[in-house]
């Protein structure tokens, strides 16, 4: 008879044994290490966090409001999607005001333009009254009077205030007309923009450099959102962009206002460029394709807000400056301005109430002159003229002083 194999029993595992009390002793005290270690890393996030944030909000060079300085903490710590966002939103509920009239105190309250005799045979000729965006004109509105000190007795700064267009009629836009035969421009640059000085001119204006002062006016958009180089003493501080629109200032203090590699280009005489973004106005008229509502190229930084704070700055045909600034400005708006106020060629340079700022000094001539000599194109610009005779201040800026003896070589008509 067979025999039966007796059922195998499974082997089982030995039961486990509870971990010791200093085995869970050491598995706490790693928790806790990890739990610290991670504690402090954000403690010290925070407190370098909070350093860096209030250090910027209490430094007028990020600039004047609290607003914009910490607009410009966000977008330099990565912020700057939710920056452009809370911009947006801001100028949604902000709507610019439709309709209406300035005060009357917003223009000259002469009818003419004021030109003194025999101006023309020394520097270039003033032009003729600044037509209204808007249509017919107030009460002295577009009226150029002379602005600042004079180069020798003769004025070499017109300025003049129009509305921006037929809408938004109760703003006003302040317009500066440059005579370059009697004045010679700078770019002063700035540690922050376009970083990576020291440079020759450099805030504060000095003492002996204001002598001969004139006025002074903010550069463009910071270099990361400039879409364009930037060239001074001698260095390429960053690589010059070719189609862009550029502000070239040569040796004899002249300046000219281009597309970088066809209207303008390198050579033995060029001491500066800036750049920034594209022209807006060329052979005289803005160009093609350029669309109020579109900040995709000029106004990024904005978050979507169309109708806000510009400037630019055109060369007309006879080779004068003229700058535009103020509040309410469409890219078109700006364009349209420039376009009427001369220009052959234009730029928009910065937006925002914070950095658009253009002043005149006054004074006795060849005698030096500080911030409290300034006087704003506008009222209502926010920045003070006194900006550019501070150390603080680190963002690059252009002026205008008097030449020493008036240029008198022939001038090359611009096409």
């Amino acid at each position: 008879m067979a025999t039966r194999t007796p059922t195998q029993s499974p082997r089982r595992s030995p039961p486990s044994r509870p971990p010791s009390r200093q085995h869970r002793t050491q598995r706490r005290y790693r928790r806790r290490r990890i739990i610290a270690s991670v504690l402090l890393v954000l403690a010290i996030l925070f407190i370098w966090t909070s350093v860096s944030f209030v250090s910027t909000m209490v430094n007028p060079s990020y600039g004047v409001t609290y607003s914009a300085r910490a607009a410009e903490w966000g977008r330099d710590h990565g912020l700057g999607v939710l920056v452009n966002w809370w911009e947006a939103e801001w100028y949604r509920l902000h709507p610019a005001k439709v309709g209406g009239k300035p005060p009357a105190s917003a223009f000259t309250n002469s009818t003419t333009p004021t030109v003194p005799t025999g101006s023309a045979a020394v520097g270039l000729p003033v032009p003729a009254r600044l037509p209204s965006p808007a249509g017919a004109w107030l009460p002295g509105e577009g009226v150029w009077v002379p602005a600042g000190r004079t180069v020798n007795g003769v004025p070499a700064i017109y300025t003049t205030t129009v509305r921006p267009d037929a809408v938004h009629t109760s703003y006003v836009v302040g317009v500066a007309w440059m005579d370059t035969k009697l004045l010679s421009a700078s770019l002063y640059s700035g540690s922050y923009i376009p970083g990576g000085g020291p440079y020759t001119r450099t805030a504060p204006i000095t003492p002996a450099a204001s002598a001969s002062l004139e006025a002074a006016f903010n550069a463009g958009f910071r270099m990361q959102d400039a879409n364009g180089g930037y060239y001074t003493d001698g260095r390429m501080i960053l690589p010059l962009r070719t189609g862009a629109a550029s502000m070239v200032i040569y040796k004899d203090g002249s300046a000219a206002v281009g597309s970088w590699g066809s209207d303008v280009s390198m050579t033995p005489q060029v001491v500066s460029v800036r750049q920034n973004l594209d022209l807006i106005v060329t052979n005289g008229k803005p160009v093609a394709g350029l669309s109020a509502s579109d900040n995709s190229r000029w106004g990024a930084t904005l978050g979507g807000g169309a109708l806000v704070w510009r400037s630019g700055i055109g060369e007309t045909k006879d080779g004068a400056l003229v700058y535009v600034g103020g509040p309410s400005l469409a890219i078109t708006s700006l364009a349209n301005l420039l376009a009427e106020a001369g220009a052959v060629r234009a730029m928009e340079l910065d937006i925002n109430p914070d950095w658009v700022q253009y002043s005149t000094y006054t004074g006795a001539q060849h005698a030096p002159v500080a911030g409290a000599n300034g006087v704003s194109l506008l009222p209502t610009m926010i920045g003070s003229p006194s900006r550019y005779f501070e150390s603080y201040w680190i963002r690059d800026f252009f002026t205008m002083s008097a030449r020493s003896t008036p240029d008198t070589s022939p001038i090359a008509a611009l096409p």
